[in-house]
């Protein structure tokens, strides 16, 4: 039943971007990463499959993206993953593509993390270090509001929950030469009445073209949630499709 709240996303993304049309200055972009690892022996098979889809328009002082992701994994004993987040994001530039002002939703349910409802809704403010056709550093930082459902008591006893978390963000992307592409975005979200409450995120990869819209991916991701001591890491390989419309 949980596996359901991938799918209106999913349907509503491929629908909305093959029925835009290319417009003067607007960009469109899907993409699709399909990735996993599967470890079979004489006592069983543990396996974990993490699939993501975004939908992202870019026009000169705007950006929107909505984004899905579904991780699901198993071992010899029991489930171990069964998570999903989806968000949506909009970068506004005034004057320059150098300083934006962003705003974002997230939406979490975490098996792993034991998670069963976080909301996050925010807006800060963004600095390009560095952006061109071969590389782009990003930092940004704002203010978030979070309510939070768990599935087992936090280190206070809790449940139930609402804060406010700072949120720093690090995004790069580079490429080397016409086949490899290195890109990863990085979160570390702070509680301001809490030093213990934090929230850590990191997913970096590395993709090698096959073809303009097709590549092979290995990624990295980590993710803790540092109230309830629970984590979860990540190696994957899979296929990434990414096309322009």
């Amino acid at each position: 039943m949980d596996r359901l709240l991938f799918l209106p996303l999913l349907v509503f993304l491929l629908t909305v971007g093959f029925s835009v049309h290319s417009q003067d200055t607007t960009a469109y972009l899907i993409r699709f990463s399909g990735a996993g690892n599967i470890n079979k022996t004489s006592v069983g098979t543990t396996y974990v499959f993490n699939n993501s889809l975004r939908f992202s328009v870019e026009r000169p002082f705007l950006t929107f993206n909505a984004s899905g992701n579904w991780l699901y994994g198993e071992n010899t004993q029991r489930k171990t993953n069964n998570d999903f987040l989806n968000a949506v994001d909009i970068d506004l530039y005034k004057n320059t593509r150098k300083l934006y002002y962003w705003a974002l939703g997230n939406y979490e349910k975490s098996y792993s993390l034991k998670i069963q409802n976080r909301i996050q809704a925010g807006a800060g403010i963004g600095y390009n270090l560095l952006k061109n056709e071969k590389g782009q550093i990003t930092l940004s930082d704002g203010i978030l509001y979070e309510s939070t459902s768990l599935r087992e008591m936090d280190k206070y006893g809790r449940l139930q929950y609402e804060t406010v978390r700072n949120s720093f963000r690090l995004k790069y992307r580079f490429q080397i030469g016409e086949l490899i592409i290195l890109e990863g975005v990085n979160f570390f979200q702070n509680a301001f009445k809490d030093g213990q409450d934090y929230i850590l995120r990191t997913n970096n990869l590395v993709n090698f073209k096959l073809t303009s819209w097709l590549g092979l991916n290995t990624s990295f991701t980590y993710n803790k949630y540092n109230l309830t001591s629970n984590e979860n890491l990540l190696f994957t390989y899979g296929l990434v499709i990414e096309k322009r419309l």
